[in-house]
């Protein structure tokens, strides 16, 4: 990636997203020619010359400390996700030739941490790598991500940008694949020089007009926790709450894990996957009829 485009691009975009009244700044004349923040309106909130902040929004983000980015996240108001991002582009752009390699990372689980998933016996469980392979599952999670296992290679990206399926699975399509872009956006912040996870960037942006029209925006996520909703096709629709966790001793690998809220539809649901799951030499039922639910 050029990460001076990458610099660029992010700084560029955050400014226009910031009017003048959001920044608390008065908005003189009547015609701007720029959707947000003028530069030296960025400057003025970040305490520096127009000149170093122009240098700065043209890419060069070589030699400036840590104070200096910190100022300007605050000017810009990122959030935590963007400021680790503003930090991971500088650092990039300050690596020394040595440093510019790819971190190395984990692509399969140990046998104690497929043990720990085994042993998850009522919530899905997955792992997936730094590239969005899932590389280890539990039984119920398997099964609920079961057309995304159904390919050769499962991949949590692929899936959602490339398989027609993925509209139907997930019932928030447009939301997840903006999950997934700016989580993948931090991502390469975080590793610049993996060769590995640009191809994967490239193929994405290749293939999807979508992910090409996501990936422009350089917006940056976590994606800790939240609500997916599925439809699956054997128990129908599910509402889940999910908390992704970083292995600290596996780097690179996420562990993700998913429950129902006690007493409703999606729990009877995430009830039956189980029972399905359990007979996996059994043919998926065609209509599944859960209990109501007041």
């Amino acid at each position: 990636m050029d990460h001076r485009s990458e610099a660029r691009e992010f700084l560029t975009t955050r400014r226009a997203r910031i009017t003048p009244d959001v920044a608390g700044l008065p908005a003189f004349g009547g015609n701007r020619r720029v959707p947000g923040l003028r530069r030296e309106e960025v400057a003025l909130l970040s305490g520096m010359s127009v000149d170093y902040y122009t240098r700065l929004e043209r890419g060069d983000l070589s030699g400036v400390s840590d104070t200096v980015l910190q100022s300007l996240a605050r000017a810009l108001q990122l959030d935590d996700a963007e400021t680790a991002h503003l930090h991971d582009l500088a650092r990039a752009a300050n690596a020394s030739p040595v440093a510019r390699k790819a971190r190395q990372t984990t692509t399969t689980v140990r046998p104690s941490i497929q043990r720990l998933l085994d042993a998850i016996t009522d919530a899905p469980a997955i792992i997936r790598d730094n590239y969005y392979d899932y590389v280890a599952a539990n039984r119920l999670g398997r099964a609920l991500y079961s057309p995304v296992f159904a390919e050769p290679a499962p991949n949590s990206a692929r899936f959602a940008f490339f398989n027609p399926a993925a509209h139907d699975f997930y019932l928030d399509w447009d939301k997840v694949t903006q999950e997934f872009v700016a989580a993948m956006r931090g991502d390469a912040g975080r590793n610049p020089f993996d060769k590995r996870l640009t191809d994967l960037v490239g193929e994405l942006s290749t293939r999807s007009e979508t992910f090409r029209t996501l990936w422009a925006a350089h917006d940056v996520r976590y994606h800790r926790t939240g609500v997916k909703r599925l439809h699956h096709p054997v128990v129908g629709d599910l509402e889940l709450t999910y908390e992704a966790f970083e292995l600290p001793a596996d780097l690179g690998l996420q562990l993700s894990t998913y429950t129902a809220e006690p007493g409703s539809s999606s729990e009877d649901a995430l009830k039956l996957l189980a029972t399905w799951a359990a007979t996996t030499d059994a043919p998926a039922p065609r209509h599944v009829t859960l209990p109501q639910h007041d």
